[in-house]
């Protein structure tokens, strides 16, 4: 599926139905707040994805939420380095970096071992392992800047790129968070607004099999706030996958 294409930056806002390191964006009472972007609480930032973004890489991808930027490179399936020890499925090896200018404070660039294993996580269900036995495939996604929802926007690309590889999965995951900020859910939040959060919720999914592959939450949630989050969360996964699907159909249509 290799292939030079992209989509149109797209909004995909879903339905309608922390630790606080610095001052409250807003007041509680504040019926007038709005977003620090301008968005609306329930509505996700354009979303433009780019697959075939690495020519060295078995597959790729490049996506941009707002100020988030990732691109994510596969390499595989290829013999497994662990051959000796005969396995009838594949092994998945990710690894999720920052670059040194992806931050706010210059020069932190790292490995993020949490991120790391939450991607794993993600992806794992969601690949047919059995289709390349004794066989590796490395995932490696670099945070060129981070705006906020790093992580969900990561694991999106992540999937686009396995796509973009060829490799077999029973379908695209998409990843969507919300923020808890005081009474209000916020989906799709930014730095700022991550900053100031009081729990967070995020939502790994395959949209077209309805199926969750994660699912992390921190923070106080009442049962109703987190079927609220959740139900934000996959209804904004259903569109995300659209456009993801789109990409990929761009990059097929370019090839012919």
């Amino acid at each position: 599926m290799a292939g030079k294409a992209g989509t149109t930056p797209t909004t995909y806002s879903p339905s309608p139905t922390t630790k606080k390191t610095k001052a409250p964006l807003f007041k509680d009472d504040d019926v007038d707040w709005v977003r620090p972007d301008g968005r609306g609480f329930p509505q996700c930032r354009p979303a433009f994805f780019r697959s075939g973004a690495v020519n060295a890489a078995s597959g790729s991808a490049y996506a941009e939420f707002g100020n988030t930027k990732v691109i994510v490179s596969v390499f595989g399936p290829r013999e497994s380095k662990k051959a000796m020890m005969y396995s009838d499925v594949g092994r998945l090896n990710c690894n999720v970096s920052y670059t040194t200018f992806a931050t706010p404070t210059r020069g932190q660039g790292s490995d993020h071992k949490e991120f790391t294993a939450m991607l794993h996580k993600a992806l794992e269900g969601a690949i047919m392992m059995e289709t390349f036995p004794k066989t590796t495939v490395d995932v490696f996604a670099l945070v060129l800047e981070s705006g906020g929802s790093d992580l969900p926007v990561v694991i999106s690309c992540a999937s686009l790129a396995l796509a973009d590889a060829g490799i077999m999965m029973y379908d695209l995951v998409a990843a969507v968070s919300v923020s808890c900020l005081g009474k209000n859910l916020v989906i799709d939040p930014i730095l700022e607004e991550e900053n100031c959060q009081d729990g967070s919720l995020m939502i790994t999914c395959m949209p077209s099999r309805y199926e969750i592959t994660q699912l992390t939450v921190t923070g106080d949630w009442s049962t109703p706030k987190i079927n609220e989050g959740m139900q934000l969360c996959l209804d904004a996964c259903a569109k995300l996958a659209k456009i993801m699907r789109s990409c990929l159909k761009a990059a097929t249509d370019s090839q012919e």
